[in-house]
C-alpha cells in the first residue's frame, strides 16, 4: 500500500560502520551486534520486538546520531540514562536522502515527566506576576505591563498550545495535545512506545495525526507493542524478536497473532494462567 506515502523519505537506511565492537551493553544484544542495513524508505518503519530485544535502544541511538531534539528531557548528548546509546550512536552509519533537523524524539515516560513541567512552569509566571503586582503598586501602567508581558505572554504561548490546564485533561489527551503542537512538515519524528498515553481510541486518533503528518513530508520511526500502530498502512515493520532484524508483514506478527487468537478465545488463555485455581471464567 506504497500510495499511502506520496512523498520519499529523509531518512533512507541504517547500519553498523565496519569494525570491531566495544564490550558490554549494548553490543551484547544480539539484534544490535549483528545489525545490518534496516532499509528505512518508507515514511513510517515499525520496530516490533519483545522487552529486551534491542528496538528501543537502537531507536535512541538513532535519534543521538540524527541530532534530533528531545521532547520532555534534557539534551540527548548530556542525558546519564543514555551512556551505551550514545556508544552505539557513533558506530552507526545514516544515509540520508537529504538530511534534517526538523524533528523529534520522545519516549512515552518522558511524556509524563514533561507534563508536570508545563504545570511548574506556569505556576512559576504566575508566582512571578502576583510579585511584580505587589512589588509595583506605585507604578505607571505602562511599566507594571512591560515587566509583566514576559510572563503573560509565556502563559499564553503555554495555554496556546498545551490547553489551559494539562493536569485537567486525561494522559491521552494530553499526549495528542504535544505531539499535534510539536508536529512540523517534513520532520523527522522517533518515538518510543506512543502507545503507553493511549487508549484504544486515542491510538486511533494518533493514527490519523501520522496519516496528515505524513502528508506533509513527515517520516516516523516508532518502536512499538501495539497491534493497532502496527497497522498503519504501508509502514515498514521490522521485528527484533529471534536475534537479528527482519522485515515482516503485519499478518506474521507474533503480537497481531496473540492478541487476535486472545481476544477470539480469552477463555483458553485465561485457563492456562490459573490451572491450579480451577479457574473458569463461564
Amino acid at each position: 500500500m506504497s500510495y499511502y506515502f506520496p512523498v520519499m523519505a529523509q531518512l533512507l537506511s541504517v547500519s553498523l560502520k565496519e569494525g570491531d565492537l566495544p564490550e558490554g551493553f549494548p553490543f551484547t544484544v544480539p539484534t544490535i551486534n549483528s545489525l545490518d542495513s534496516i532499509e528505512l524508505g518508507s515514511q513510517v518503519s515499525l520496530f516490533v520486538g519483545e522487552n529486551g530485544s534491542g528496538k528501543s535502544t537502537l531507536l535512541e541511538a538513532l535519534a543521538i546520531s540524527a541530532d534530533l531534539p528531545a521532547v520532555g528531557s534534557g539534551s540527548l548528548s548530556r542525558d546519564p540514562t543514555l551512556v551505551a546509546q550514545r556508544e552505539l550512536a557513533k558506530r552507526l552509519r545514516l544515509v540520508w536522502r537529504g538530511r534534517t533537523h526538523r524533528g523529534f524524539f520522545l519516549r512515552a515516560e518522558d511524556f509524563f515527566g514533561f507534563q508536570k513541567s508545563l504545570v511548574a512552569s506556569r505556576l512559576e509566571h504566575e508566582a512571578e506576576i502576583r510579585r511584580l503586582d505587589e512589588e509595583l503598586k506605585g507604578a505607571s501602567p505602562l511599566a507594571r505591563n512591560l515587566a509583566m508581558g514576559v510572563h503573560r505572554g509565556s502563559i499564553h504561548d503555554l495555554v496556546s498550545r498545551y490547553g489551559e490546564n494539562p493536569d485537567a485533561r486525561s494522559h491521552g489527551e494530553a499526549f495528542l495535545d504535544l505531539f499535534k503542537a510539536r508536529l512540523v512538515p517534513e520532520g523527522l519524528f522517533l518515538m518510543d512506545e506512543p502507545e503507553a498515553a493511549l487508549s484504544p481510541q486515542s491510538q486511533l486518533a494518533f493514527l490519523s495525526m501520522v496519516h496528515d503528518a505524513v502528508s506533509e513530508g513527515g517520516q516516523f520511526i516508532i518502536a512499538t507493542h501495539s497491534p493497532l500502530l502496527m497497522a498503519i498502512p504501508g509502514a515498514r515493520i521490522f521485528s527484533f524478536d529471534g536475534g537479528k532484524v527482519k522485515a515482516e508483514g503485519y499478518e506474521d506478527l507474533e503480537a497481531v497473532t496473540l492478541v487476535r487468537d486472545f481476544l477470539t478465545s480469552p477463555q483458553r488463555f485465561l485457563r492456562h494462567l490459573w490451572p491450579e485455581d480451577g479457574f473458569d471464567p463461564e
